[in-house]
């Protein structure tokens, strides 16, 4: 028999608090990808499909991050809310955007609530989200998931439904 581990208290729990937000926008992109993917040809296709082989692998990192504090990794919902309809592969371009948008603004708040080492992982977690969203937008914004003051209110990835 196995002895029950304690639940994280203090800044653990902050913690994985924001480990379980973040895992729960790379349930919502991966989500998100297989939608998108299917409206999209050629070179777009890749790159959706090599941005969803991307976050199946961090959602399992983060997975076991949680896992390894002592917690347990919220399961993937059965569907999330896709926040437009997708029919054209401008519109999946639009959700990619949307999607990586979510996972910035969620690592972000990881970055903000992690202790070393994982802060600088998550760092880079960041870097790569925002990086897919310049390679889906076209271009690239100051702050990576920060809706813009004033702007479209780019909404988050994870919300379930």
């Amino acid at each position: 028999m196995s002895t029950p581990r304690p639940t994280p208290s203090g800044a653990a729990a902050v913690e994985v608090k924001a480990l379980r937000d973040a895992l729960d926008a790379e349930h919502a992109a991966v989500y998100g990808y297989g939608i998108a993917g299917g409206r999209l040809t050629g070179a777009a296709r890749t790159q959706a499909r090599t941005a969803l082989d991307a976050h199946r692998a961090r959602r399992d990192t983060i997975t076991r991050l949680i896992a390894d504090r002592g917690a347990t990794a919220p399961p993937a919902a059965p569907a999330y809310t896709v926040p437009f309809p997708v029919a054209t592969p401008a519109d999946a371009t639009r959700l990619a955007v949307y999607l990586e948008d979510g996972v910035a603004l969620h690592l972000g708040a990881l970055v903000a609530a992690a202790g070393a080492p994982l802060r600088a992982e998550a760092a880079g977690w960041l870097r790569e989200a925002a990086v897919w969203g310049v390679r889906w937008r076209g271009a690239s914004t100051p702050f990576p998931g920060v809706p813009e003051e004033g702007g479209s209110g780019t909404a988050t990835a994870g919300g379930r439904t």
